[in-house]
């Protein structure tokens, strides 16, 4: 596998001309549906309001594209400063087509590829020049060697990051690069700001949260539906007693004038 540090400067590639790279071999399993949660659901809307960052979670990431020796092909990549669309439908990120490395990579553990995450990859992302490389395993640490672990580039080698035990079993680190927490907690990855120390909300709590939304927005509709009915029927009442008070009016000055 290639590992030369030596980066271009980003540049433009006219993508159109580039046949998209094969797809790389997936075992169906419960990573790839942490991954479907953590990538899709939680990290690309966080960064929707940028157009220029890359979250994605599906192909191979390679120094030249021509080189099929090189073989890794991350959980998670994010990338800021790129164009994300470019790179999507070159189906894989090809750094030397892209002018830098990737900042963040992820892999999420798994019983057939768990050793090589954590061994293997590790030296082949640092090589790679990727700011960030994060292991997640949620098993625990069966598959991986520990439940979460994060690496910084520090001079061209990886150095670990701070993960925090909570008493409460929350075990948690924090990325310069993203800006969030990652967090293991009771198996799930989760993503946390740490501004605010909320939880980025998953797909199911953020279909949650409109089912919420949408229920108190019609209970608000129909109040105020409510209210304005009952404003039409007072002022209904109103002009109804003040047609009657002038009908009396009119029948007292009829029986004066006899």
């Amino acid at each position: 596998m290639t590992t030369r540090s030596s980066l271009k400067q980003p540049h433009t590639v006219d993508y159109t001309k580039l046949e998209p790279l094969p797809d790389p071999p997936r075992e169906p399993d419960m990573n790839q549906r942490i991954t479907n949660s953590a990538v899709d659901g939680t990290l690309i809307p966080h960064f929707a309001y940028r157009g220029d960052v890359l979250v994605c979670g599906e192909g191979y990431l390679r120094q030249e594209a021509t080189n099929d020796a090189e073989r890794l092909a991350p959980d998670c990549v994010v990338a800021f400063g790129v164009d994300p669309k470019s790179i999507v439908a070159r189906n894989g990120y090809v750094i030397s087509e892209v002018g830098k490395p990737p900042d963040f990579v992820l892999e999420v553990a798994s019983r057939s590829t768990g050793r090589r995450d954590y061994m293997v990859k590790r030296d082949g992302y640092a090589g790679y020049g990727v700011r960030e490389y994060w292991r997640f395993d949620h098993t625990g640490g069966r598959f991986h060697d520990v439940a979460l672990a994060g690496d910084a580039l520090v001079d061209g080698s990886y150095e670990s990051l701070e993960i925090i035990h909570e008493p409460d079993g929350l075990i948690w680190g924090r990325s310069e690069v993203l800006g969030l927490d990652l967090c293991w907690r009771d198996g799930e990855l989760r993503f946390r700001d740490p501004s605010t120390g909320e939880f980025l909300l998953t797909p199911e709590e953020q279909r949650a949260a409109r089912i919420e939304a949408e229920a108190r927005a019609e209970q608000e509709r129909s109040g105020r539906l409510a209210a304005e009915a009952r404003t039409e029927q007072e002022q209904s009442g109103r002009l109804a007693a003040e047609a009657r008070i002038a009908a009396l009016e009119a029948e007292l000055r009829e029986l004066r004038g006899q």
